[in-house]
C-alpha cells in the first residue's frame, strides 16, 4: 500500500469508527483553543499527545525548526485576534533535524532559508540542545518583536520551551 491509499484507508477507518462526539461538538460549536503552539514539523511532535489535548483545544502551526515566519505569524495573529487565545508557546524539541542542518551547515534548496534562520538564532552555538534552546528563544523574541506595536495582540502571552522526544517533558524556558 502506498502513502496515498494509507491515507485513504486510516480515513475510511476514521469515519467507519462511529460518531465522534467531539468532533461533532467542535463542527458546530467552532474551535475555542487555549494555546497557539509553533512546533517543528518532526512528526515525533505532536503537541496534542503531548499536553493531553483534544480536537480544538489547541491552534497548531508547524513549520521545520519552529521557525516563526511570515505565514507563522499570520497564523499567530489571527488565532490571538480572532479567537481570543492568549498564549504562544514556541516549541522546540531534542533531536531537531533543522537544527542538526543548520549546525551542519549542509542545507541547501529551500531548506537553506530555514537553516539560515535558525544559524541566526543559535550564533556560535555547537550543542544540539543549548542551540535549540536558543532557536526556541530566539522564535520567542521574533514573536514578541512582531506584535509589539500592535493594540490587539497586547494580550498575547509569549513563551518557549523544548520538548525531550525521549522522556516526553517538556522544559520551560
Amino acid at each position: 500500500m502506498n502513502a496515498h491509499e494509507l491515507l485513504i484507508e486510516k480515513n475510511r477507518l476514521y469515519c467507519s469508527s462511529g460518531p465522534d462526539p467531539l468532533r461533532e461538538r467542535t463542527a458546530r460549536e467552532g474551535q475555542h483553543p487555549y494555546a497557539i503552539v509553533l512546533c517543528c514539523s518532526d512528526s515525533r511532535v505532536i503537541p496534542e499527545k503531548i499536553f493531553g489535548a483534544d480536537i480544538g483545544e489547541l491552534f497548531v502551526i508547524r513549520t521545520a525548526g519552529n521557525v516563526p515566519g511570515s505565514h507563522a505569524l499570520g497564523s499567530i495573529e489571527y488565532a490571538a485576534e480572532h479567537l481570543g487565545v492568549g498564549l504562544a508557546l514556541v516549541l522546540g524539541h531534542t533531536g531537531c533535524g533543522a537544527v542538526a542542518a543548520a549546525l551542519s551547515g549542509h542545507a541547501e534548496g529551500r531548506v537553506a532559508v530555514i537553516t539560515d534562520e535558525i544559524k541566526q538564532a543559535i550564533g556560535t552555538e555547537t550543542d544540539p540542545d543549548a542551540a535549540c534552546r536558543r532557536n526556541v528563544l530566539c522564535g520567542v523574541k521574533t514573536i514578541r518583536e512582531a506584535f509589539s506595536d500592535d493594540p490587539a495582540m497586547r494580550h498575547l502571552r509569549v513563551e518557549g520551551a523544548v520538548y525531550d522526544i525521549v522522556t516526553g517533558a517538556v522544559e520551560w524556558l
